[in-house]
């Protein structure tokens, strides 16, 4: 099984980023900020509790000075354990630095930490409580000459981010991030390109409108923007918007027959598979975008449609175009099954073509 993410946070890593501090600042606590951190309640907590934990272990253990605080993790920020770690350094800023009188500090340290390991969750505080001033920051970063301070400019203000706090009110009124998502349309970076991506799949959950015109009027001008907009209207693709999915050309769902649709078996076990096929056929040159959708039931035995992607091509006149597909009903980490009465249905440029039922059973 992969290790989880929270558990590069153990004894080892914990030492070896407390002894690179006492190397630095010589009075820094090893073995009392180690009991701290990693106190009776330490394996029941999950991720971001455990870093919340950590970043409060350093502020009980460094300086009360917060900028002698800044002074001493600026030293040994590159020398702690490598990837996810860097997390904690944000963080620290987010619990200790949101006084007014440590604004300009805080800022410059979010911008020198990012590239260790992002500060979208550390910035969202800053934008809640300061919302005007830190999103002309967030601008200033979207021109900066580092990537991942760029990036840092519109995943810090996504209004949805996972894991992160809802900017609740720009899932309201997403009108401020505009100005930073356009400045960052054509960034030459795929990093920046996908958060910016991300953020407006974030918007198009509550304006799906908005998004659909800036897809409409970023489209066919930009390789890099013509990622991006695809991308961010994956949402209102899935959800069959019919004008979104008309600027990329899946505008036409009747000149596509769908024939010899065929499920089995017709009861599933769980943690087997379905297999389904079909065959599309064209009466004319056709771009043709094709899903597939399950209607699960959910723990309340009421149902929830999924959906998933199957192809994006075009077919010629008369041309046909056969799949065979499985589908597997094993619990993930992400999903759990629950016996019922499902449904399968196929989708053709946002238009449902057919649908069959099966029944999902416990062993």
């Amino acid at each position: 099984m992969a290790e989880l993410l929270k558990d590069m946070f153990n004894h080892k890593s914990l030492r070896e980023a407390a002894q690179v501090i006492q190397s630095v600042y010589e009075p820094f606590q090893t073995e009392a900020f180690l009991e701290t951190v990693m106190d009776e309640t330490w394996q029941d907590l999950e991720l971001k509790a455990r870093v919340r934990k950590i970043s409060q272990g350093l502020g009980k253990y460094l300086p009360e000075d917060y900028e002698e605080a800044l002074s001493i993790l600026d030293q040994v920020i590159a020398d702690c354990p490598s990837g996810f770690f860097g997390i904690i350094f944000p963080d620290f800023v987010e619990v200790y630095g949101q006084n007014e009188k440590d604004w300009d500090l805080s800022i410059a340290a979010l911008e020198r930490y990012t590239p260790y390991s992002s500060a979208e969750f550390a910035v969202r505080p800053f934008i809640i409580q300061h919302e005007e001033r830190m999103m002309a920051q967030m601008y200033t970063w979207s021109r900066h000459e580092n990537e991942h301070v760029r990036r840092l400019a519109s995943e810090g203000c996504r209004p949805q981010l996972p894991w992160g706090q809802a900017l609740n009110s720009f899932k309201e009124d997403p009108t401020p991030i505009l100005p930073i998502l356009e400045q960052l349309k054509t960034d030459p970076s795929p990093y920046v390109r996908k958060s910016v991506a991300n953020n407006l799949n974030d918007i198009s959950k509550t304006h799906p409108d908005l998004v659909a015109r800036i897809a409409k009027d970023w489209y066919g001008k930009n390789e890099y923007t013509d990622w991006i907009v695809k991308h961010g209207c994956r949402t209102l693709l899935k959800n069959g918007n019919r004008e979104v999915l008309s600027i990329f050309g899946y505008h036409d769902a009747d000149s596509i027959k769908v024939k010899e649709f065929i499920v089995e078996p017709a009861v599933v076990m769980l943690g087997e598979s379905l297999t389904f096929s079909f065959m599309v056929q064209a009466e004319k040159e056709t771009k043709v975008r094709l899903e597939y959708g399950i209607d699960y039931v959910k723990a309340n035995g009421k149902r929830n449609r999924k959906i998933f992607q199957i192809s994006e091509i075009t077919l010629n006149e008369n041309e046909e175009k056969y799949y065979t597909k499985k589908h597997s009903f094993a619990d993930m980490t992400t999903r759990k099954h629950y016996p019922g009465l499902h449904t399968i249905s196929l989708i053709v440029n946002g238009v449902e073509k057919g649908s069959q039922d099966f029944k999902l059973t416990c062993p």
